[in-house]
Order: structure tokens, then C-alpha cells, then sequence
């Protein structure tokens, strides 16, 4: 068929068209683009999605990095030990805490203080051990001396008495508790027991050091121990 005959032919198929309808030419072409326009947008809409790139699907690791330093604090177990604390609590007895605890945490899980205890002898902020005693004394009260049986629980220095809390009263302590501090034997005990006897109570702790043997080095490691 010429492309002549074709043209003629569209316009007599619009014409017979317009003429049925009643409308004019134009209408019928622009109702046949309407139809066409709506067909197609039809077909966009209900069209299959394109797949989605290649570096879409892959994730990136540095979009989600994984929190290593949580996962490490997550695993690590707290380590429990048991102290006993007696004297001035409200719940005397043996208490489980956590390992780095400190004498504060054993006095809080054992109920608080009780009103007559001697919290200016107390040194709150040192670490406690697994299987150590600690005592809180009263106003006045000198620590009673313990018995660890033969193979008990040490101290994690390896020593068999409780590590001092409290602070030792050089005016009121006995020989056996003047003992219990670092550095101090029996002689040396004696020599306080003497000095303190021949010339009165000890007006300060630094007096100790007037006391035959003991000297600046000594005394440094006895400063946080003892009071008057």
C-alpha cells in the first residue's frame, strides 16, 4: 500500500469516526493519544523492579562494625569473693562482693555501721580479699585476736591473720595487737608498751618514732595503720 493510501485512509477511518460520535476530528485523535498515554503508564506501573545493584546487596563491613570491646566485656565473668566482717555492723557475718570491692562495699552488704562504731579507725577505701576478715571497731574497743586453724584460708599475701582495717590505738593496743602491724615484732612491741608506760600516752603518731627502732622508713608504713 502507497503512503498516500495510507494517510488517506486514517483520515477517512477518523472521519467516519468523528461523524458517528459527533465531535469533531481533533477530539477523536486526542481521546485515541489519551488511551494510548493511560495504556502505557498501565504497563510502567505493573512492570517487573529492576534488580537491585550488585554493590546494594553485598553489605559493607563498615557500615555495621562489630563492637569487639563489648563483646569482650560481655564474656569476662565477675569474680565473687566472701569476706567476713564483725564488730559495729548491723549484719554481722560472712558476705559475698565482688573482686576490686573495698572495705565501703563489705560495710554496705553488711547492713551499714552501727551508731558506737569507731569510723575514724577505719581506712574505707582499701581492697578486700577473698576469705579476709574484717573488723569494725567500736569507740574504745581494741580488735580481738584471731585463730586461723592449722591449713585454713590465707590472706592472698600468704599471711594467716586478717589484714588490718581498723586502726591500731598505740595507746591502748596490747603486745599481740601492736604484732599485727608490718614491721613491729615482739621486742618492738615491748619497746612502745615501755615508752608509752615510762612517758605517758602517745601524743601523736608520729612519736612512735622516738621509740628505740623504729625509724622514717618504718614509720612511713605505719602512718595509715595507726592513730592515738
Amino acid at each position: 500500500m502507497e503512503p498516500s493510501d495510507t494517510g488517506v485512509s486514517a483520515k477517512a477511518v477518523v472521519g467516519a469516526a468523528a461523524d458517528r460520535l459527533g465531535i469533531s476530528p481533533a477530539a477523536v485523535v486526542a481521546g485515541v493519544l489519551a488511551v494510548l498515554a493511560a495504556g502505557l503508564g498501565g504497563w510502567w506501573a505493573l512492570r517487573a523492579p529492576d534488580p537491585p545493584a550488585p554493590e546494594s546487596v553485598i553489605p559493607s563491613v563498615f557500615e555495621s562494625p562489630i563492637p569487639i570491646a563489648s563483646a569482650l566485656a560481655t564474656s569476662t565473668s565477675i569474680v565473687s569473693v566472701l569476706v567476713d566482717v564483725g564488730g559495729a555492723v548491723v549484719m554481722p557475718g560472712v558476705h559475698e562482693l565482688r573482686s576490686g570491692d573495698r572495705v565501703v562495699d563489705a560495710i554496705r552488704a553488711a547492713g551499714g555501721l552501727t551508731p558506737d562504731a569507731d569510723r575514724e579507725r577505719l581506712n574505707m577505701a582499701m581492697p578486700v580479699s577473698d576469705g579476709q576478715r574484717i573488723w569494725i571497731p567500736r569507740v574504745g574497743e581494741v580488735e580481738p585476736s584471731v585463730v586461723v586453724p592449722e591449713g585454713g584460708a590465707r590472706n592472698a599475701d600468704g599471711g594467716g591473720e586478717p589484714s588490718p582495717v581498723a586502726r591500731v590505738d598505740i595507746n591502748l593496743a596490747d603486745a599481740g595487737q601492736l604484732e599485727t602491724l608490718p614491721g613491729i615484732g615482739p621486742s618492738l612491741a615491748a619497746a612502745i608498751i615501755a615508752y608509752r608506760t615510762g612517758n605517758g600516752p602517745f601524743a601523736r603518731v608520729e612519736d612512735l618514732t622516738n621509740v628505740p627502732g623504729i625509724g622514717r622508713v618504718k614509720m612511713q608504713q605505719l602512718t595509715d595503720l595507726v592513730r592515738v
